[in-house]
């Protein structure tokens, strides 16, 4: 198997979901916010306040490119990857699911995690600004959608599996 990418809003489920998939799957599991802040030695919040965006998504690129190298792993990629076109381009090896969720759920998903500088200001605008920004990029890298509201992690998990399983059949 290439590698399974989640992708998606902040609030979407990706870390949460990648967690449990790759246990399902008994693979390697990769958080890419967590190796982008490991690699700065501090936080994706401090990174974006004392380094500003533009080091942040020059740390998130090369991060998120060499995970892409990985056999047999999930990757969660923080939301604002794919802006960028390399990624995008690397992303066609891989299958790559959209985790969407309505804007409410990713707002409450969000409000208890105090580590996400692109959401301080009015998260739910900001939600709606990123969503629109990013759609396009997500249809254009997902090999398949997944509606996670309403749905248990272990639905969403079984889904996925079930795709992946699919796809390795063919």
């Amino acid at each position: 198997m290439t590698c399974c990418v989640l992708v998606g809003i902040p609030g979407s489920g990706k870390s949460t979901i990648g967690r449990e998939l790759a246990k399902k799957l008994d693979v390697n599991f990769i958080d890419t916010d967590r190796l982008i802040e490991q690699t700065a030695g501090k936080t994706v919040a401090n990174i974006f306040i004392e380094d500003g965006e533009p080091r942040f998504r020059e740390i998130e690129k090369e991060v998120v490119l060499k995970s892409l190298l990985q056999e047999d792993a999930v990757v969660s990629l923080g939301g604002g990857s794919i802006l960028d076109a390399e990624v995008r381009t690397a992303l066609q090896r891989h299958l790559v699911f959209w985790l969407q969720t309505s804007i409410a759920n990713a707002v409450k998903r969000t409000s208890i995690n105090q580590n996400r500088p692109l959401l301080i200001d009015a998260p739910r605008a900001t939600l709606i600004k990123l969503l629109e920004q990013r759609s396009g990029f997500y249809t254009e890298v997902a090999k398949s959608q997944i509606d996670t509201d309403g749905k248990t992690i272990k639905t969403i998990v079984e889904e996925i599996a079930k795709s992946i399983s699919g796809v390795n059949a063919k």
